[in-house]
């Protein structure tokens, strides 16, 4: 009999409340703790299909313990729930490995709530982020964190700590939304430019590099992280603006030739431009797309937008950076932004004389 497919959400939720709450508060009677299903993961995000189950995917959760009670509990606890767990849960293995090559073992994985948060943003969850530590934080990242859904929440941090993290303070925002125009304007003339010189290919490259960032902006406007690559499209496909944009970068990256690509980035440059008019944080600018100087190229100019959005920024940390961005603005290496790299990061920001 063909098994119906529940998506990761639902399913831990169910495991939760049916399976792993009466273990818990029977082996931790008076112990708060949280429970959570967030981090990793196409389920935290709802993007899981019958396609995720295929592996590193069953019955899961976290449960978040304070780091004395995680210091005391968390052996015995993890050799319960290894003995009372069931083999399935509503069809799904309750035990599988991850990665493949490794013994199958359960997923109610126990941990210090505090250190948890820690590690992954390489700043003490406990306190707001300095804009440094905010810019070290790939969206990835910060969607893992703030995704997925609460179970139970004892300890009354698992929620405060994801509220800190909900989305940029304004200054940030300001300076990522500036940092993420300017990466549009430095190559909105190489469309054509690169078609000029009967570089096709590498005019097809440049206007998909455009039309990504170009969807990264509209998710940032709309105050949501960009998730990386795999649901980039899938994330960008549920805000308001899709209906409009989707045909037209749609219509960018199947075009033949760099005019007609032409012809669908430039409604798509004004449409996007018209949504930073209606945010307000800056004095309204000109949509319209013009030549490239005396050349024959439709460019936006979004440097106007950069421009206009750092006059806004007040804050001495931020007005004394260059337009450059928050760290996946500026590096695309997942050996770098994935999670559990922030030690990585801080090592590439500090430079080679750090790794020695």
């Amino acid at each position: 009999m063909t098994r119906a497919f529940l998506p990761g959400i639902q399913l831990a939720q169910l495991f939760y409340t049916e399976v792993v709450a009466p273990i818990l508060d029977a082996a931790l009677p008076g112990t708060p703790y949280s429970a959570a299903l967030i981090g990793y993961g196409s389920e935290v995000q709802g993007f899981d299909t019958p396609r995720s189950t295929d592996h590193a995917w069953g019955p899961r959760l976290t449960v978040f313990l304070a780091s004395r009670d995680f210091d005391t509990h968390a052996q015995q606890l993890d050799a319960l729930l290894d003995r009372e767990l069931p083999e399935q849960f509503r069809g799904y293995p309750v035990r599988f490995p991850f990665p493949d090559d490794t013994p199958a073992r359960h997923w109610v994985h126990i941990t210090d709530l505090h250190a948890f948060f820690t590690d992954q943003l390489g700043a003490d969850a406990a306190r707001d982020l300095s804009t440094a530590e905010w810019l070290m934080v790939p969206t990835q990242l910060l969607r893992e964190l703030t995704g997925g859904v609460i179970f139970h929440d004892d300890l009354d941090r698992l929620t405060a700590y994801r509220s800190r993290l909900t989305w940029y303070p304004d200054q940030i925002w300001r300076y990522v939304l500036a940092c993420q125009w300017m990466r549009l304007s430095q190559e909105e003339p190489f469309v054509g430019r690169c078609g000029e010189v009967d570089d096709d290919l590498g005019s097809a490259i440049v206007t998909a590099r455009q039309v990504r960032d170009l969807m990264k902006l509209c998710l940032l406007m709309y105050r949501t992280y960009p998730p990386y690559s795999k649901w980039l499209g899938t994330a960008f496909a549920a805000l308001p603006c899709a209906t409009v944009l989707t045909p037209l970068l749609t219509g960018a990256l199947t075009a033949s030739t760099w005019r007609e690509r032409e012809r669908h980035l430039s409604p798509a440059y004004e449409h996007a431009a018209a949504m930073h008019n209606r945010l307000g944080l800056t004095d309204p600018l000109d949509t319209h797309v013009r030549h490239f100087h005396s050349r024959p190229f439709l460019v936006l100019d979004a440097h106007r937008f950069t421009d206009a959005l750092l006059a806004t920024i007040t804050e001495p940390a931020l007005k004394a950076l260059t337009p450059v961005g928050a760290i996946d603005q500026y590096v695309d290496s997942t050996d770098l932004t994935d999670r559990n790299h922030t030690r990585r990061r801080a090592q590439y920001i500090a430079g080679p004389a750090a790794l020695g």
